[in-house]
């Protein structure tokens, strides 16, 4: 890990836009709707900062988890596009919280290096092979500091599968907290999104969006 870059931004696509949801990764705790119980970082400092970002990627939902009733979760596509917008919510935090964060994310055990650095050069690192969040992804940077989010190697489109309604809730109270979006907003975004169009919970959006 590169001793130059002491504060990274982690942007978040999915479950982690719902602030106190990503609490539970830093300070530890079991996220209100999920079957997992986090024991935070050594560092339990809270972000610095929390910004709103626009991610050109798309966003789907696929895997099974066993946190989310084996529902899908989120994950970006690695192909990149002006045309696609997705949603997030980047935290400042340091380097040594970013490492720890994915360890949780990726079940990893005993010690995880992260060359940043080369993240940052080629644009990408994958630094766990085979992993759900192995991939590492450089998206620029903001007020001097690097943004980073991790997502699969892979684009998981044979693995689609749809994601609870406690899943996707976490995202639309994320997103309520974090953007000034109506509720047709919210639905428009995401009707159309692999893992929701043309399955049972496209059907629900309305009924989650209204809930609180």
């Amino acid at each position: 890990m590169s001793k130059e870059i002491k504060h990274i931004w982690y942007a978040s696509y999915g479950s982690n836009i719902l602030e106190s949801r990503f609490h539970c990764y830093i300070r530890g705790g079991q996220p209100i709707g999920s079957k997992k119980n986090y024991k935070g970082c050594s560092d339990k400092t809270l972000p610095k900062a929390n910004e709103e970002i626009y991610i050109n990627s798309e966003l789907y939902f696929a895997k099974r988890s066993k946190s989310w009733n084996s529902c899908g979760v989120g994950f970006i596509n690695t192909k990149f596009s002006d045309d696609i917008q997705t949603f997030g919510r980047m935290y400042l935090i340091t380097s040594e919280q970013y490492i720890e964060i994915v360890k949780q994310e990726t079940n990893h055990q005993g010690e995880l290096l992260i060359d940043f650095k080369k993240a940052k050069e080629k644009g990408s690192l994958i630094f766990k092979e085979k992993s759900w969040y192995g991939n590492l992804l450089y998206l620029g940077e903001q007020n001097d500091n690097s943004i980073f989010t991790f997502t699969n190697e892979k684009n998981l489109i044979k693995e689609i599968n749809p994601p609870s309604e406690e899943y996707l809730l976490t995202i639309i109270n994320g997103l309520k907290e974090t953007y000034n979006l109506s509720e047709i907003e919210i639905k428009e975004y995401f009707e159309n999104l692999p893992g929701i169009k043309g399955y049972e919970i496209e059907k629900k959006l309305t009924e989650l969006i209204k809930s609180e």
